[in-house]
């Protein structure tokens, strides 16, 4: 395919993953005992989002009634159809979000949800600035804006292929969402400190730690994912960054982790979790079993044995890419309440620090929470708590 072609492609998949139950509330009633859905979902998408015709759809092979689909895509009222529907969310995700926001805060929620998502970068601080590396994409054709709140980052509205340019080949960037690095940011890191980036995977996180500790000290990136630790190889060398050991773990419970208990500056828990809050970019997780009650078992599992990692005055960062109360808030009361001895660090005190100002994403509890609607990030949560020294 050229690139037009594989553009139309994607913006198709991805868009009816996205508006799977509105596009089904259209076209079932219309189908029978048809067994073949697919083509009944995108010819439902292409009428309703891509300005195709019922003449265009019957040119293109489509074998239904395109003129009774295209009259209920026209006169179809969506206001009328279920609120999840509408909203296009599975019923346990939209009643849980209701739940916590409130019908109308979920609708903007959604909606943000049901739209593509920018163009997020990372500057390689280690090799430029940003004013640099904006300048640099403006002579190589690439129009990109500084984000609002993260000092590192730079968005595109549309996709393109930045992977091309000799910016990516030097290393002057990482693909990250600016939610992504405001978390990293509440890990407070220092040049010479010792830190555990607990649930690596890919690195993202730990290459913008590596930068904002100048590539002095020592961060141990664990993963039980060989395939992901493998990935983050030829990052690291492209970036720059040889202050990262990467380790292969079993669990959280891994005997290589025991040397360090105690030891470390600042440990970082980015936590296995639903991904709700990526809807934008993986619409596909909306349709997927997710075992809430084992997710959380999980998320404490890990989160009490990083505890045991930090050092007396150290601070322990708990994140994830969920909306949901239960896989955050809940997870970091729980940790608090068995341990005493560690205290919140308000993640706007932060961010202060760092000349971040984000009045309505950090709570009277001391969170972070970035919401697409609001912030136009991913949906991320994170808390920064210190070990107290004894």
């Amino acid at each position: 395919m050229g690139s037009k072609d594989r553009a139309f492609l994607a913006e198709t998949i991805y868009g009816c993953l996205r508006r799977r139950r509105e596009l089904q509330e259209l076209y079932e009633p219309l189908t029978g005992m048809v067994t073949d859905t697919a083509s009944w979902l995108i010819a439902t998408y292409l009428l309703k989002y891509g300005g195709w015709s019922g003449r265009a759809l019957a040119g293109a092979g489509f074998s239904g009634d395109t003129d009774a689909l295209a009259a209920r895509v026209r006169t179809a009222n969506l206001a009328l159809f279920p609120f999840a529907v509408r909203t296009n969310l599975p019923d346990w995700l939209a009643e849980r979000l209701v739940a916590q926001f409130g019908e109308e805060e979920t609708l903007k929620l959604a909606d943000a949800l049901n739209r593509p998502a920018t163009v997020d970068i990372r500057v390689n601080t280690l090799k430029t600035s940003r004013d640099g590396l904006q300048a640099q994409f403006q002579e190589e054709g690439y129009e990109l804006t500084p984000t609002p709140y993260s000092p590192f980052g730079l968005r595109r509205e549309k996709r393109g292929p930045l992977f091309n340019s000799r910016a990516f080949e030097e290393g002057l960037f990482e693909l990250q969402d600016e939610g992504s690095q405001l978390i990293a940011l509440l890990v407070d890191a220092k040049p010479k400190e010792k830190i555990v980036d607990f649930c690596a995977g890919a690195g993202g996180k730990s290459l913008h730690i590596a930068a904002m500790m100048q590539n002095k000290g020592s961060i141990y990136a664990c993963d039980v994912a060989t395939r992901r630790l493998e990935r983050f190889k030829p990052r690291l060398k492209r970036a720059g960054v040889d202050i990262i050991q990467r380790l292969l773990i079993r669990d959280e419970q891994d005997e290589q982790m025991k040397p360090l208990y105690g030891k470390m500056d600042a440990v970082l828990v980015d936590a296995p979790c639903s991904g709700t809050g990526t809807l934008r970019r993986n619409p596909d997780i909306k349709w997927k079993d997710i075992d809430l009650d084992k997710l959380r078992v999980t998320q404490q599992h890990i989160l009490t044995a990083a505890a045991r990692l930090v050092k007396p005055g150290g601070r322990l960062v708990y994140a994830t890419c969920s909306l949901l109360d239960e896989e955050n808030s809940a997870v970091t009361a729980a940790l608090l309440a068995a341990h005493p001895g560690f205290k919140t660090i308000p993640a706007g005190e932060i961010l202060a620090r760092a000349g971040i100002a984000i009045a309505d994403a950090c709570g009277a509890g001391g969170a972070l929470r970035l919401l697409p609607h609001r912030h136009g990030t991913d949906g991320f949560y994170a808390m920064t708590m210190q070990r107290l020294a004894i």
